[in-house]
């Protein structure tokens, strides 16, 4: 009997000790590299209080403690970031394929039609699909080129605009910035303005509309609790899903009227039929358009949202920020005003065939967009299968933050990061042939690899075309009491990096007064 007990005592020894050392083996297999360092988590809820209101900043601060690969426990998601242009490199080149696409998160779910749009669909048949018809039929050269009139219409108005609001009158810059870009992409997109009569003059509607992208931008760069505690997304403790849910709303009355009207324009064979984006996809809505299948009214919808907000507000917004600059650098506009003046003339407004001339000016955009990327924080990829980076183990179904606003002021990389330099981008500066479009990591204001900003062209043939034309048509001044070396360059916090005070100027033409006539 004693023997019989003493065997089974040893057996379940044995047993137990190999169960051990089973679990020991696939947990090592699992693991086999440690995570990479980052801040102690609190309990349940793990590193979001470190984030603060200005995440991008808060992130920056620790990834100067912890390193430039940094991990941080969101409730019980691992996030992963990368803050050096190195890192950037390796998830964003090395491992892009692994990281294509989006994690779960509210915005997607219940602003972006339940991830049915371009920017947050999974990554697949359905985004290749979507892709593929904005890039033919929006983004292409040739799409471009066939709208360049457009843009200059637009920004002509503007400048009308500006011209006719006289010395005493001081304008909100942003305000009209956002107006001229979102009836810019309105013609393209739906072959009419969205807002005003042409004047160029204010409309009540687009201040609606800009209060509602901002709104959107806003709530997007929130850091909900409910995506990172599942067991606590019904309680909707921030209020987070309840005003998505609103504002949603708000844009899907908008843009189905839009959706509805083209529909009847189409059937009518009026004069703007098949002469714009939108009709284009309700013509071939019922191809079985390659692999992706037959496109929905949501998804047009869908795509309509990102094109009327990622391609309207972060284009203004950029141009605000590079104006501002320029009004506390003043030989800078000097001496891109002496540019324009040389390379274009008095005799006529700026145009898009004249930029690539223009290499100063091209400067300046590039130094705003170093300094004030319209994206702080990379919208989140998400890890499909476990990975190494840099001797760490990156766990699959990890969140991917890149600092796009760390990566582009890190002292490692550049020099005098928080100064506003142009003549770096200049030959004989310190980077003369970077290249912003995603291929040079130490500037990513669009992204790169496969979910790269699929509106790059466009939005940087707009910034360039505005800011030329600010800078060519007119001199700046502040308000009265206000000085350029006071003035507020502090940040608001969303997805897009807005300012936390609006540009408030007074604009003094400095060409013929015919040219603002058109």
């Amino acid at each position: 009997m004693t023997s019989s007990l003493a065997l089974v005592l040893y057996s379940l020894v044995i047993a137990f000790f190999l169960y051990c050392l089973l679990n020991l083996r696939t947990l090592l297999n699992r693991h086999p590299r440690p995570l990479p360092p980052g801040p102690k988590p609190w309990p349940v809820i793990g590193n979001l209080p470190h984030l603060g209101t200005m995440p991008h900043h808060s992130i920056a601060a620790l990834a100067r403690e912890y390193g430039p690969l940094m991990h941080l426990w969101m409730g019980s998601v691992h996030v992963v970031v990368a803050a050096s242009a190195s890192v950037a490199t390796q998830f964003l080149k090395t491992h892009d394929a692994n990281f294509s696409s989006r994690p779960p998160n509210s915005g997607a779910k219940h602003i972006a039609y339940n991830y049915q749009d371009l920017v947050f669909a999974p990554y697949g048949p359905r985004w290749r699909m979507l892709r593929k018809i904005c890039s033919v039929h929006l983004f292409s050269a040739k799409a471009l080129d066939d709208f360049r009139h457009v843009r200059q219409e637009e920004v002509a108005i503007l400048a009308r605009a500006l011209a006719n609001a006289g010395k005493s009158t001081t304008v909100n810059l942003g305000q009209l910035l956002n107006l001229c870009t979102t009836n810019a992409i309105g013609r393209v997109m739906l072959g009419r303005r969205v807002f005003g009569d042409g004047s160029g003059g204010g409309d009540a509607k687009a201040d609606e509309f800009k209060s509602m992208v901002v709104e959107l931008m806003v709530l997007a760069g929130v850091f909900n609790i409910g995506d990172f505690v599942p067991s606590l997304e019904w309680l909707d403790l921030q209020g987070v899903a309840k005003k998505m849910k609103r504002l949603h709303s708000r844009f899907d009355e908008f843009l189905s009227e839009i959706l509805e009207e083209h529909k009847v324009g189409s059937l009518g064979g009026g004069a703007q039929s098949h002469t714009d984006l939108l009709s284009t996809l309700i013509s071939v809505k019922e191809d079985a358009d390659g692999e992706g299948g037959k496109l929905t009214d949501t998804e047009i919808k869908a795509l309509l949202l990102d094109l009327f907000t990622a391609g309207t507000d972060t284009s203004s917004s950029t141009v605000e920020w590079a104006v501002a600059e320029l009004l506390r650098h003043p030989k800078v506009l000097a001496k891109a005003q002496q540019e324009l003046d040389s390379i274009v003339g008095p005799g006529r407004l700026v145009m898009e065939s004249d930029l690539p001339q223009l290499t100063y000016l091209q400067a300046i955009i590039k130094e705003t967009f170093r300094l004030h990327p319209s994206t702080p924080l990379s919208l989140p990829r998400m890890a499909a299968e476990s990975c190494e980076i840099n001797g760490y183990c990156i766990p699959k179904g990890s969140t991917l933050l890149v600092n796009v606003w760390a990566i582009a002021r890190d002292p490692d990389a550049w020099a005098n990061p928080l100064e506003f330099q142009p003549e770096r981008f200049l030959p004989g500066g310190e980077k003369p042939n970077a290249d912003i479009r995603g291929n040079d990591f130490e500037v990513i204001p669009f992204g790169a690899g496969r979910r790269i900003c699929a509106g790059m062209s466009l939005g940087l043939r707009m910034v360039q075309l505005l800011t030329a034309t600010l800078v060519q048509a007119f001199n700046w001044e502040l308000p009265e009491g206000k000085s350029a070396e006071k003035l507020n360059m502090d940040e608001a916090y969303g997805l897009t990096l807005q300012r936390a005070d609006p540009l408030m100027v007074h604009p003094r033409p400095r060409l013929a007064a015919h040219l603002y006539q058109g």
